[in-house]
């Protein structure tokens, strides 16, 4: 059977991509950021999956006001890479797994979530930069994606819990797919920062944190934090952080198994005007 074997979290600032993509990474203001992604890049070289279910918000590219689904899943054989006004970023075209992605929304929606299917979508920067920050900028991506985009643009979205359930409804999905394939899962967005307003600019660095020691040790209870407090503490695009959950809620210890292992923990402000976290939790073999 398949199975999720690890969940990789991180921010996904637009800015990391144009810095990527110009050639900035080595100055000095770049510079610390990249530092704390090179363990990554080489855990991910000895820990390679065969797909990443991969949870982003789309960023008015694929969708827009006049069309807001919750949770919609990518069953495309191909993603290509959105125009967000200033070309297409120079990465690869991204291969999707439409056997994998359909089981998924079969499975996920018999168990009562309801999902938009997806059968051909452009992905953004906050698919894109991810998979820059772990891969680097290689002639194709290493590994099949689905991608998973969740609306935390306008609200109503989805609460904390809602996004921990579906993460457990991912895994069982997973599971009860035929196919020996190695899945790791990704939550993208956040961390703290608000980017309009009186309070533009505002980053949290304790509540950041305090977020990070409860996604490792009491991701049940972090799904019970009401969206009020991510804006009050985190910014108006804090919210970002509940596609965390959904990745938190995939890994095994949720269903009873061993505690996941933190293999590489990171934080870092700022990137632009955001906070950037970063976290790779392994599940026990």
């Amino acid at each position: 059977m398949a199975r999720i074997t690890a969940s990789v979290y991180t921010s996904h600032v637009p800015a990391i991509g144009a810095a990527i993509d110009h050639g900035k990474t080595h100055e000095p203001y770049w510079q610390p950021l990249f530092a704390g992604y090179e363990f990554s890049k080489q855990w991910l070289r000895e820990h390679m999956p065969d797909v990443v279910f991969l949870v982003y918000n789309d960023h008015a590219t694929a969708f827009s006001l006049e069309l807001i689904p919750t949770f919609a899943i990518g069953t495309a054989a191909r993603f290509p890479i959105a125009d967000e006004g200033w070309g297409p970023r120079p990465v690869p075209e991204v291969v999707g797994h439409p056997e994998l992605a359909s089981h998924i929304a079969q499975s996920v929606i018999q168990d009562d979530f309801d999902l938009t299917i997806v059968n051909r979508m452009e992905v953004d920067h906050g698919l894109t930069v991810p998979l820059s920050l772990m891969c680097g900028q290689p002639t194709e991506w290493p590994f099949k994606v689905i991608p998973f985009a969740v609306n935390v643009v306008q609200y109503p979205v989805p609460s904390g819990r809602r996004c921990f359930a579906l993460g457990q409804a991912i895994r069982r999905a997973v599971e009860r797919f035929d196919e020996d394939l190695n899945v790791q899962i990704w939550g993208t967005g956040g961390m703290s920062h608000q980017l309009q307003g009186p309070r533009a600019g505002l980053i949290n660095r304790e509540w950041d944190n305090r977020f990070l020691d409860r996604l490792i040790d009491d991701p049940a209870g972090l799904a019970e934090v009401p969206h009020v407090e991510y804006v009050r503490e985190a910014g108006s695009e804090g919210i970002e952080l509940v596609m965390w959950l959904i990745a938190r809620g995939a890994m095994a210890d949720v269903a009873g198994g061993p505690k996941p292992r933190v293999a590489h923990r990171f934080y870092h402000v700022p990137a632009s005007n955001t906070a950037v976290g970063h976290l790779i939790l392994e599940n026990a073999a």
